[in-house]
């Protein structure tokens, strides 16, 4: 399939997404800024939950300029990630107004952790269906640093059930900045190349 017919499919999904999930926060009880602070877990969730769908499309942006085509395999984990980002919604609202359950937090995390596995999956997956594209040999894709942020995330589940029942969704938000910038060094050493 050409990338192009793809990657618009895959943006339309993620600003649907996107859209879903700023329209599940609720308005303020009363036009105060006492009551618009009384949302702000609401609004750290919407945050990490925005991040990560934003880190999604940068990734894949980049990815697929440098490709024309991709496989059925790829397809496939794709669509797998469409489906798992599209749950991204119903758990950040569900974490959101519970952030010290456990449950919430289990579930907020596996789908952080889900998205990074495919998205890992993906991008191998577009390197194996196209060995002969120079410009993606170029391209350090096995950076064991790219592996941090769920790293972070075992550790933020491991708080979440010994210590600090929001362990997952503190190293939620760390993780993705830790992504977004672990993706920027690995991208610009390998313009550097």
């Amino acid at each position: 399939m050409e990338t192009n017919r793809f990657e618009t499919f895959f943006d339309a999904i993620i600003a649907i997404v996107i859209t879903v999930l700023v329209l599940k926060i609720p308005q303020p009880a009363t036009p105060t800024l006492a009551a618009f602070l009384e949302l702000k877990t609401m609004y750290v969730a919407y945050f990490i939950s925005f991040l990560i769908l934003y880190n999604l499309w940068y990734a894949n942006h980049n990815l697929f300029q440098l490709v024309d085509t991709i496989d059925n395999t790829t397809l496939w984990i794709y669509g797998i990630m469409t489906f798992i980002i599209s749950l991204i919604p119903y758990f950040t609202i569900w974490l959101a107004n519970n952030v010290n359950s456990i449950a919430a937090e289990t579930m907020f995390g596996a789908i952080f952790i889900a998205t990074h596995i495919l998205n890992t999956l993906a991008t191998r997956a577009v390197y194996k269906s196209n060995p002969y594209n120079k410009n993606l040999q170029e391209i350090n894709h096995n950076s064991y640093y790219l592996n941090l942020p769920a790293i972070l995330i075992v550790i933020g589940f491991v708080l979440t059930y010994t210590v600090y029942p929001q362990g997952i969704y503190i190293t939620c938000l760390i993780s993705i900045i830790l992504w977004i910038l672990i993706g920027r060094i690995v991208g610009r050493n390998n313009d550097g190349n």
